[in-house]
């Protein structure tokens, strides 16, 4: 009755944690062959069986997920790389199955050790990772346990990226495209202030030649008038 209590609860645990991504938890099938080998090491009579496993599955949870979301850059592993971290975590738990039950307090200094183990284990793959030239086959993004084919994402998740030579891109692309605006705005000004110029132009030229043309008609008639005026009278 308790190992069925437990396996009902399990899930209920597990399911707190569901948000909480890491490398190792992008498999859900993972997580509860976990929680199914560490049920295994807790003996039926232990005291508060439930809460012990599951505290030590949401350590591990906690764990992988403290990793891997460090740092942005550091979040891709190979999928090959994470099978293996999955298939040597499982072997230490089958190799603590296989020693003699010495308490609770023996049992989680020994799970101690492998969380730690685990930490340092999954730190260097992904720093490693970080710095690998030629990647084969697929890749998981730890934080979306999306699979790529791709190392970076737009430069964006590549572990050799400097974030300040990024920042720098960032700046000088945003100062082009300010340029490249303010020259096009000045374009169209001058454009638009030619044309209106020139119409202008054309209109002053229009009504100064109108002007003149009236002038001119005015002074040949004064002119007519004068010689009309200074002609003898027969």
């Amino acid at each position: 009755m308790g190992d069925l209590r437990l396996f009902l609860l399990l899930p209920l645990s597990l399911a707190a944690f569901h948000g909480a991504k890491g490398c190792l938890e992008c498999d859900p099938k993972f997580i509860e062959d976990i929680g199914s080998l560490l049920a295994n090491l807790i003996p039926s009579e232990v005291p508060g069986q439930t809460q012990l496993l599951e505290r030590q599955v949401q350590e591990m949870i906690r764990l992988t997920f403290k990793v891997s979301h460090s740092d942005k850059r550091l979040r891709l592993l190979a999928v090959q790389t994470v099978i293996k971290l999955r298939t040597w975590l499982k072997n230490e738990f089958y190799k603590l199955g296989n020693e003699t039950w010495k308490g609770v307090f023996i049992f989680q200094g020994k799970l101690l050790e492998v969380r730690q183990s685990l930490e340092a284990k999954l730190k260097e793959l992904l720093k490693n990772f970080s710095e690998a030239v030629v990647v084969e086959g697929p890749i998981l993004d730890c934080w979306t346990c999306l699979r790529m084919t791709s190392r970076c994402f737009k430069g964006e998740y590549c572990g050799d990226e400097d974030p300040r030579k990024a920042e720098s891109q960032e700046i000088a692309l945003f100062l082009i495209l300010l340029a490249t605006a303010v020259i096009l705005g000045s374009a169209v000004l001058l454009f638009y202030f030619c044309i209106f110029h020139r119409r202008k132009m054309k209109a002053i030229r229009r009504s100064l030649n109108e002007y003149l043309e009236n002038k001119l008609e005015e002074l040949m008639e004064r002119i007519d008038e004068e010689e009309k005026d200074f002609r003898p009278r027969k």
